[in-house]
Formats: C-alpha cells, structure tokens, sequence
C-alpha cells in the first residue's frame, strides 16, 4: 500500500512533464520541419567538395533549430487564428497548454542560437541565409501577407524554399545556379501545394477571415493557378541534371513525378467546384507531399549509384 502511495505522485509527475515536453515540441512544428531539414540535407549532401560529417550534422541542427523557432513566433502571432480553425485549434497555444510569452521567448532563443550555430559551425553565407528565412517567414509571410494578401502563399513561400539553398551555402560559401534552381523547385511546388489543402479547407480559412486563393478569388481561379504552378516546375525540376550536379537517373524521376503532378493537377481543374473538398484535391495534397520528398531523395540517390556505377 505504502509503495503504491510514494509511486503513484511520482507517475503522474512523469506524465504531465513528459506532455509538457511535447507540447513545446509540438510548437515547433516537427511535421514541416522534417521536410526543411531533408531538403536542406540535400541541398549539403549534393554540393560540390567535402563536408566533414560533424559540420554537416551541426548545419542540419541549426536547420532545424531556425525551421522550429520560426514555427514557434509563427504559433505565437496566429494563436487567434489557430483559435477558430477546425484544423489548428488543439494546438499548445489555443488550446492554453503553452502561455503565449513562453512560445515567443522560446522561437527568439532559437531563432539566435541557430544562426550563431550556423556561422560558427560552417560559414558567414550559410548563416546569412538561414537568418533571411527565418526573418522572412516571421515578418513578411506572418505578420505582414498571411491576414492581408491570396497571394500571401506564393510570396511567403520563399521562406520554405531556402533549406536546400542554405545546406549548398554550408557546404560551398556560396549559392550556384543549382543552389537558385532547388530553391526555385520549392517555391513553385508551395502554392499548389497548400492551395489544395485550401481547397478542401476553405471554410476553416473563411471563418478564420485568412484571405486564402480559394477564399477570395474563388476554386476555379485557384485550380488555374495550381494548374500552372505546376507545369512551371517542370523544366525547373530538370536543372540539377541540365547543369551536371546530378544524373538522368534523377532527371527521370523528376521529370516523371512532374508530369503526375501535372496530372494531378488537370484532375483538379476537371473536378466540379463543389466536389472538390473530399477528391481531387485532397489527393492532390497528399500527392504533393509525396511529390517533393520523393524529388529531394532522388538527388542524392543519382549521386550515390554514379559513384557505385563509376
């Protein structure tokens, strides 16, 4: 009786820590930044030269950490709108598990910590860099486009496209048109991208008061612009080969899961108005996801069989 007395304090203890934990992991936005930190690993592991591996594990980390601190100011100034959204509203901050000062002292810390890692660990470049995205997904994207602009996405979606670019810089001191050409990639695949989910979602936006495409302009207008968004990536998804930093063997994937996202997109545009909140769309979203992980991961895969090969 006694041990289950002095036990049970202690498990319950544990508990709320280990939630706590999690919470202000979840601030940080773990979902996008494992996508920031894999383009990123690209963008290091296929730029020209040698990147000692504890170099390269440190600029990932200061990746990660910039990609989660942005998350974190981001989750702080949207806790009203994350408030009303279906989709958001069980978050740290809405939810009242995380106190709004804390949020934000917690993404400024990192947001210092992680551009000073950066420079220390490879090069004024990179840090720069790193420095650009996380100011301009904060105050341009955030505070500035989000609640005033449908074109907050396209213009806001410089700020994921610079991982590849920052890993580059880390490993080369400079950005290459190879290094533009993987930023571009990202870029271009941002608005087609979060437009589906907007498609499908657009009540959750429209409630909110989010000037979303869809919202604003309406789902015809928004599936024209998908449509051309994504035949834009193709020829930009062929650079990397078309400049020699890569293989065929990556310029057949890309140009193949292109033209699927083409596809995808046509579907889209093909599917009746009111019916695109539970098809096209939605599958479009998931196919994107798809999409760029699997883009990112041929680049370094064509490099290792034409070592294997060669």
């Amino acid at each position: 009786m006694s041990d289950t007395a002095h036990t049970l304090p202690n498990s319950i203890g544990t508990a709320e820590t280990s939630a706590r934990v999690r919470d202000y992991i979840d601030l940080l936005k773990p979902r996008v930044m494992s996508l920031v930190v894999f383009t990123g690993w690209v963008g290091l592991m296929i730029a020209p030269g040698h990147v000692h591996p504890f170099t390269a594990a440190l600029a990932v980390i200061a990746i990660a950490l910039g990609s989660g601190a942005a998350g974190a100011i981001n989750m702080w100034y949207e806790r009203d709108l994350d408030a009303l959204m279906d989709r958001t509203r069980h978050r740290p901050l809405p939810s009242g598990r995380v106190a709004p000062d804390d949020a934000l002292g917690l993404g400024v810390l990192l947001s210092l910590f992680s551009v000073l890692l950066m420079a220390v660990a490879t090069n004024f470049a990179a840090a720069a860099l790193l420095a650009a995205a996380i100011l301009f997904y904060v105050f341009v994207y955030t505070i500035w486009l989000k609640r005033r602009t449908p074109q907050n996405i396209v213009i806001g979606g410089a700020a994921g496209a610079f991982p590849p670019m920052i890993g580059w810089a880390a490993a080369t001191g400079d950005v290459s048109a190879v290094g533009l050409s993987l930023f571009l990639l990202v870029f271009l695949w941002t608005p087609p991208h979060f437009w589906a989910l907007a498609l499908y979602r657009s009540d959750d936006y429209r409630r909110a008061g989010v000037p979303m495409l869809p919202v604003v302009a309406g789902p015809r207008e928004t599936k024209r612009q998908m449509l051309i968004y994504t035949l834009l990536l193709v020829p930009v998804a062929l650079v990397p080969t078309l400049f020699g930093a890569v293989g065929w063997l990556y310029g057949v994937v890309a140009i193949s899961l292109s033209l699927a996202f083409v596809g995808h997109a046509i579907a889209v545009w093909r599917t009746a108005d009111d019916d695109t909140a539970h098809g096209t769309a939605r599958r479009m979203f998931r196919f994107s996801l798809l999409y760029l992980a699997a883009v990112f991961a041929a680049l370094p895969v064509d490099l290792l069989v034409g070592r294997i090969v060669g």
